[in-house]
């Protein structure tokens, strides 16, 4: 009797097959999700509300010593703010050379994690061992460490143009160029994604491989129909974590970067500090979000994904 009271509770706690949502495991979910809401979300709100031109509240002390600022000629708001942003040509600039050393410095880092990875898997041994540990050093070496490095390294008095200039050859300064901001990106970015796409790509079961190997396939259809296909989500994580840490890069940007123009990362705080024009910085600082948002619909997108195919979802 009791056994089938249980049975039939078990049975009653769920709705044509779908477990009902436990309300232990909202409570275990709550505290996280206010502690982000309150100490994140309800500073970004007030933030958002500011560049609309709600200069009242918690906006009223910034709204003084700030310069250029916009009040609100609508209920909603104003978008003058952006206006004066989108306006700007300095802006304008930025924006272009943020999403150009974005899309290449991505490109580079998660080609050379997938030759690494696949090097490792398919040819393995100590050389492989060994390219991969250089590869994540400098996961341990401090970010501005790295970039006074390479702008040292780069410089018009570093240790390239020394070089070369006892060889009869003019090696050109890379610092205070995108090339070099390039370079610092690739340098501080690569080590996340080698452990990302090189873990991935060593789950692949031998018996794929030596199946595919069985049937006549070189390496390189191995390489494109098993490796690459079945390491698509780690890629895609690798690559949308990577875009999103050198679109608000600084440090990099700053060192080795032009003054103008420069990564919104760095004009982002000129504008607040330097300009005193806290409503136009974030301004900028939401147009990142926002293309940021959309290489995060990228990374939640092969989650899902990858829930479904896996029948956990």
């Amino acid at each position: 009797m009791s056994i089938t009271k249980s049975k039939t509770n078990r049975e009653g706690s769920r709705t044509n097959g779908v477990e009902r949502p436990s309300l232990l495991g909202f409570l275990y979910v709550l505290p996280p999700f206010l502690l982000v809401f309150i100490f994140v979300g309800i500073p970004i709100l007030i933030a958002f509300t500011f560049t609309l031109g709600f200069t009242r509240g918690p906006n009223r002390i910034i709204s003084i010593i700030g310069q250029q600022i916009h009040v609100k000629n609508h209920w909603w708001g104003t978008f003058a703010a952006y206006t004066d942003v989108f306006h700007d040509s300095r802006f304008l600039g930025d924006l272009g050379l943020t999403v150009f050393v974005t899309l290449l410095s991505t490109f580079l880092v998660i080609a050379l994690a997938i030759g690494i990875a696949i090097y490792q898997r398919i040819i393995g041994g100590k050389v492989a061992s060994t390219l991969v540990t250089l590869s994540i050093i400098p996961l341990f070496v401090p970010v501005v460490i790295s970039a006074w490095a390479i702008h040292t390294f780069y410089g018009g008095d570093g240790f390239m143009r020394s070089i070369f200039h006892y060889l009869g050859v003019n090696f050109p300064t890379l610092t205070s160029t995108p090339s070099a901001i390039v370079i610092g990106s690739v340098w501080t970015s690569l080590p996340f994604s080698i452990l990302m796409i090189t873990s991935g790509m060593q789950g692949i079961p031998d018996a794929l491989i030596e199946s595919a190997k069985d049937c006549g396939a070189n390496i390189v259809k191995i390489i494109i129909n098993i490796l690459l296909p079945l390491a698509k989500t780690p890629i895609i994580i690798a690559a949308s974590f990577t875009a999103i840490g050198i679109l608000g890069s600084y440090t990099i940007p700053l060192f080795l970067g032009p003054n103008q123009p420069t990564m919104l990362g760095v004009e982002i705080s000129n504008f607040f500090a330097g300009y005193n024009r806290p409503q136009q910085s974030l301004v900028m600082a939401f147009i990142v979000f926002i293309v940021a948002s959309g290489i995060a619909f990228l990374y939640v997108r092969s989650n899902v994904k990858s829930a479904k195919e896996s029948g956990r979802l």
